[in-house]
């Protein structure tokens, strides 16, 4: 897809430069770049997810598991 961007002439003269040293083109350097934006952030969006499940849900053990839980662990000295 063809897009048109903004960006600071600082910004787009050291990409260019840069995209020229490593033998890409522009739309490839930026393309590789806002992959790995996207990628570093996907975490963000699965804690938010994860937060919206289980910020609704009660989690508290049921005290009849705890028990159990409790039972099945052999005692230690310490």
């Amino acid at each position: 897809m063809k897009t048109a961007i903004s960006m600071p002439d600082e910004v787009f003269r050291t990409a260019d430069r840069f995209a020229r040293r490593q033998h890409v083109s522009r739309s490839a350097l930026i393309t590789e770049a806002v992959q790995e934006f996207l990628a570093h952030h996907r975490q963000d969006d699965v804690t938010e997810q994860l937060d919206c499940v289980y910020g609704q849900s009660e989690s508290a053990v049921d005290p009849g598991i705890a028990r159990l839980q409790e039972r099945s662990v052999p005692r230690e000295e310490w």
